[in-house]
């Protein structure tokens, strides 16, 4: 197991946003989360991510806990070193890209593994060409981030995260921001990795995807989880009206 987050709650200014969420994620499984706005998926990723802290619950990653229930009822965190191992797990891929608009392409994919990770700088850009390749991006590597389009932009960032040997990449929302022509290009990317098994958590809204790349969908309401399942039962016989309400209005 990579990660398990177990009864998270988180609260802001008094508005429970995520009430008693438990999840876990394997090697090699791709989890989609799907839900109306404002359900609580993406601060459930942001909580897994390090971004917000949880009020209540436990955050493991590996053989790490991360952040666990203390006596006094409120989430208590491990120490710093160990919270950045934790981060040394994941990548996150944002839905506003977040690249750095003074690097070129390629330094933005070799700076952190090589500062951060300590890692050989010709070792490093031999791999960040590799997944320029690999993104459909070769001829970019020297471009700066202003040049791109959008979809470009979101597969620089996918790539960006994967060249710090992630053991699980979080997405959130990864096409809210692009026109339709360049949502299919980033899915066709996540489709292939997930080919690949690498381990995936997707916030989407993209249901025909979710429900051909996914292993397990997660579907929240109101700070819960409604429903989760194998794709195939969430979205062909789902049990809860709930469910059934929401991918009815999606489809039409």
């Amino acid at each position: 197991m990579i990660l398990e987050m177990k009864n998270i709650q988180k609260a802001f200014d008094g508005l429970q946003v995520l009430k008693d969420i438990s999840f876990s994620v394997d090697s090699g499984e791709v989890i989609s989360v799907i839900g109306p706005s404002g359900s609580g998926k993406s601060t459930l990723l942001r909580c897994a991510t390090f971004l917000e802290t949880i009020d209540a619950g436990s955050i493991r990653y590996m053989d790490i806990l991360a952040a666990a229930t203390g006596a006094e009822g409120k989430a208590v965190y491990a120490p710093k070193k160990d919270i950045l191992k934790c981060k040394s797990y994941f990548g996150l891929v944002f839905q506003q890209f977040n690249l750095f608009p003074h690097f070129n392409v390629l330094k933005n994919l070799t700076d952190a593994p090589v500062l951060v990770q300590k890692r050989d700088r010709a070792e490093v850009t031999e791999e960040a060409l590799e997944l320029l390749r690999k993104m459909g991006l070769s001829d970019k590597a020297n471009a700066y981030p202003d040049q791109l389009s959008g979809g470009q932009k979101q597969r620089v960032a996918i790539a960006r995260a994967l060249a710090m040997n992630p053991k699980v990449l979080f997405f959130d929302e990864p096409t809210s921001a692009l026109d339709p022509e360049l949502t299919g290009e980033v899915l066709k990317v996540i489709r292939q990795l997930a080919e690949e098994n690498m381990t995936m958590v997707i916030v989407t809204h993209e249901m025909p995807f979710a429900r051909a790349v996914s292993n397990h969908v997660i579907f929240m309401d109101g700070g819960v989880v409604v429903e989760e399942g194998h794709p195939e039962q969430v979205f062909g016989d789902p049990k809860q009206e709930r469910t059934r309400q929401f991918l009815q209005n999606y489809n039409r």
